[in-house]
């Protein structure tokens, strides 16, 4: 009977390493609660290479918020100190927590730490940011790093994050002299994602501009920005390339508003300095109640080259002219280019799409890739149009 029941316990015969991975796709909650299995499984859980605190840590009901505050800070503390070996990968995501003291002192204590790698953190109060405390600095061993709803201050003794490969900021609150000088300190930076609504601050005689943001990225192998309402922020660009190439990337995801010169100006000077792009994502967006003036002259780009561009995907396409010169633009210097999408805006009619694909195909413009596939899609109810040229 013995041997039998040994051998029915197959989980708790695995290996150490093996049950604490295992024990990381279940709520920490209930991570915690197989200690009580038996004598082996008492102390499993502390060796857990990934930790996620969340709202779920605290089964309070809502209506005794001082209660769940307490539970859920008591909990995170506990799992912190007791924990053994290394801790690679951390999750906070907590939102409606009056808990920002508690979490200065829980980053204080993760700070002594040189082993994690990968650190998610959201702390969510309404319309208050978290503004990370000057220990979170001292985190040297990250190597992935997502932010949210955070405000960020460097303190004179950061140096940098030799180790960063990944960061991605949302709604991260930031000066703009801050901006580049945290992305001048991750020198092995390979991916950089920034989705923000007008969070960079240029009071104070700050400055950043679209294009010396990329002079900040020499590494970037997929860069991901958003827009931002500042028009400040697209201004300057006074040649159609960078001072240095972008050798390094690989996939462009923009979002930009063809109205404005400044910013069809950036995003080819960025694209111009790219020669090793392979794909190509652009969100189009227009600001209310402005037409569209701005064109664009592809005999400016005569010397354009994207060898190396397989996909163009573009958004909310409102079918204005620039737009529709830079997808030809793109098209006639790509010639490994294998699909162009289209995703048309809610504003264009089907009349409109009838003369943008008679347009596409019947006109005669330079077409680098012969075998390129161009698919046009109407906002989700009606099927995808697709044209092989």
């Amino acid at each position: 009977m013995k041997a039998q029941r040994q051998s029915s316990d197959r989980i708790s015969n695995l290996p150490q390493d093996i049950i604490e991975k295992i024990l990381t796709f279940m709520p920490i909650r209930d991570a915690l609660k197989t200690s009580i299995l038996s004598k082996k499984w008492r102390h499993c859980w502390k060796g857990m290479p990934k930790l996620v605190f969340d709202d779920r840590l605290s089964n309070v009901s809502s209506d005794m918020e001082d209660v769940k505050k307490y539970k859920l800070v008591i909990t995170i503390f506990h799992v912190l100190l007791l924990h053994r070996g290394p801790i690679l990968e951390l999750c906070i995501c907590i939102s409606d927590e009056e808990i920002f003291n508690e979490i200065d002192q829980i980053i204080l204590h993760l700070s002594w730490s040189k082993n994690i790698k990968k650190f998610i953190f959201e702390v969510y109060q309404f319309d208050e940011y978290y503004k990370l405390p000057s220990s979170f600095f001292s985190l040297q061993g990250l190597e992935h790093l997502f932010l949210k709803y955070c405000i960020i201050e460097l303190p004179s003794t950061f140096n940098e994050f030799s180790m960063l490969k990944s960061l991605k900021f949302y709604e991260v609150y930031i000066t703009a002299t801050m901006l580049k000088r945290f992305l001048i300190s991750c020198p092995l930076l390979e991916e950089f994602t920034w989705i923000g609504y007008d969070c960079l601050d240029f009071t104070g005689g700050n400055k950043c501009t679209f294009v010396e943001l990329f002079t900040c990225l020499p590494s970037a192998q997929v860069v991901n920005i958003s827009w931002f309402e500042n028009k400040d922020f697209y201004a300057g660009v006074m040649s159609q390339k960078l001072p240095t190439s972008l050798v390094y990337l690989r996939i462009l995801v923009l979002q930009v508003c063809f109205h404005e010169q400044d910013q069809i100006s950036s995003t080819l000077c960025v694209i111009n300095s790219s020669p090793n792009l392979e794909k190509i994502n652009l969100r189009m967006i227009r600001y209310v109640a402005q037409t569209c003036t701005t064109l664009l002259d592809p005999q400016d780009y005569f010397g354009l080259k994207l060898d190396h561009l397989k996909e163009l995907v573009i958004t909310s396409f409102h079918n204005y002219a620039s737009e529709m010169e830079f997808v030809k633009l793109i098209m006639g210097k790509s010639p490994l280019l294998k699909k162009t999408r289209i995703k048309l805006s809610t504003s264009v009619s089907v009349e409109e799409e009838v003369k943008m694909l008679r347009d596409l195909v019947y006109l005669q413009f330079p077409r680098a890739s012969p075998e390129a596939k161009l698919i046009i899609e109407r906002p989700k109810t009606l099927p995808a149009k697709a044209v092989k040229f």
